[in-house]
């Protein structure tokens, strides 16, 4: 009778693995057979982060720095690379592809001790680089959303999510091993769903669904600083030797959380050792507010059209500890780096309390101060975008953080490779 009964059990057993081979819903490879040795590690230590960059056309990067690099044939290289315009202006904050792309191209001494390398052949890379510039695209191609010339920007949006379709490693990966600079709010606003496997290269969330950019596989980077940086700040005593308490010279008409600045504006006006000053970004006003910047012991930071804005980033390289009132703010390399050690944070509910940020900053204890200001320049070359490159700069980490990213990247890719059905951990139990 067991006997019976044993082997209908096999034989029912035999009869549902059967059907589920049959119908696709187990893979039985992977437990007869082992998997492919990887042909490099991506952990691997001792040797920088191998990238691949794409050659692009010029009109997708440098020829909107100047119609006069689209004359030129061929890709872009360390020898006819052009160098980002000193009166850059305002455009500037939004660099970002440009800095990491040169930063690719660079093969300078050093290339041992880098973070990342450009790599020519594709099969040994980490990771593949996109050098699109989104954002300067929407600077050039119609800054204004109704402006006709918005449509050029369109197309060559267009373009990119075509040439990556058709990229053999592009599909390999589905694109999660790719990296896409979208620095400006509105950087690839067309097409950017399309692109949401890749890792994102980005200022802060604002303007993204929560189901397509993450701190999880994307990356967040400082702006570009427009200001000046403070190069030889070493008074005897820094905190009397700035006079002024807190400073703001910005934009007031934001949207979003940024509309806190109208309201900040009719708080903290009136006070004597407080600058609040309505202004807009120009080669004159830039000046002043280096000079405001370096006078003064905080620097206001509140949320812009997006919770950041690159405000922050000026005051850390004028060393004026910063004063971030933005709720839903993401701050750049906060793995490695603790912006309590440098910077005050108040909620939009505290600051918008009559008297209480002034107050607080008033009271604020000097000696606490000063150590702030101290770490200020010892951090402050994190956030500096140069060429050429060097190490522990802005590019430099930023390299940092897509390593991280890519352990996960590999998962997601091994882990769809062998799915025979879609994410069942995604849906509703």
């Amino acid at each position: 009778m067991y006997g019976k009964t044993a082997i209908c059990l096999t034989l029912a057993i035999i009869f549902l693995v059967s059907c589920s081979i049959y119908i696709g819903s187990v893979d039985l490879r992977s437990y007869f057979f082992p998997l492919q040795s990887a042909p490099h590690s991506i952990c691997a230590t001792g040797r920088p982060l191998r990238v691949y960059m794409y050659d692009l056309p010029r009109k997708f990067n440098v020829a909107m720095m100047d119609r006069r690099y689209s004359e030129e044939s061929g890709p872009v290289t360390v020898e006819n690379l052009p160098r980002w315009p000193a009166d850059g202006g305002v455009r500037r904050q939004h660099s970002v592809e440009y800095w990491l792309m040169a930063s690719l191209l660079y093969d300078g001494e050093g290339r041992e001790e880098r973070e990342a390398v450009r790599v020519s052949d594709p099969e040994t890379a980490d990771a593949y680089f996109v050098p699109f510039f989104s954002s300067l695209s929407v600077n050039t191609h119609g800054h204004n959303m109704t402006d006709p010339a918005t449509e050029v920007d369109r197309g060559l949006q267009g373009e990119i999510v075509e040439f990556l379709r058709k990229s053999k490693y592009y599909q390999r990966s589905g694109g999660r091993d790719h990296v896409i600079p979208m620095t400006h709010p509105n950087a690839f606003r067309f097409h950017r769903q399309q692109l949401n496997a890749s890792i994102l290269i980005v200022v802060d969330f604002g303007r993204y669904p929560r189901n397509m950019s993450t701190l999880s596989k994307d990356v967040v980077s400082p702006y570009v600083h427009v200001v000046e940086s403070f190069t030889d700040d070493d008074p005897l005593d820094p905190y009397e030797n700035r006079t002024t308490l807190l400073f703001f010279q910005g934009n007031t008409v934001r949207k979003d959380q940024g509309k806190i600045r109208v309201k900040l504006a009719k708080i903290l006006n009136g006070s004597a050792d407080v600058h609040y000053k309505k202004s807009i970004a120009t080669p004159s006003n830039i000046k002043t507010s280096t000079k405001g910047m370096r006078l003064s012991k905080f620097c206001l930071h509140p949320a812009g059209d997006t919770p950041s804005s690159c405000r922050l980033f000026d005051a850390i390289v004028s060393h004026c500890v910063p004063v971030i009132v933005s709720d839903k703010i993401e701050l750049p390399f906060e793995d490695e780096i603790d912006y309590t050690e440098f910077s005050v944070f108040f909620s939009m509910k505290e600051a918008l309390e009559p008297g209480h940020l002034v107050n607080q900053l008033r009271h604020f204890p000097k000696d606490r101060w000063v150590e702030m200001w101290k770490r200020l320049k010892q951090i402050s070359h994190h956030y500096e975008f140069q060429y050429p490159p060097k190490k522990e700069d802005a590019v430099y980490m930023l390299w940092r953080q897509v390593r991280q990213k890519l352990p996960g990247v590999q998962l997601a890719i091994h882990r769809n490779r062998r799915l025979k059905i879609p994410d069942w951990w995604r849906r509703k139990r």
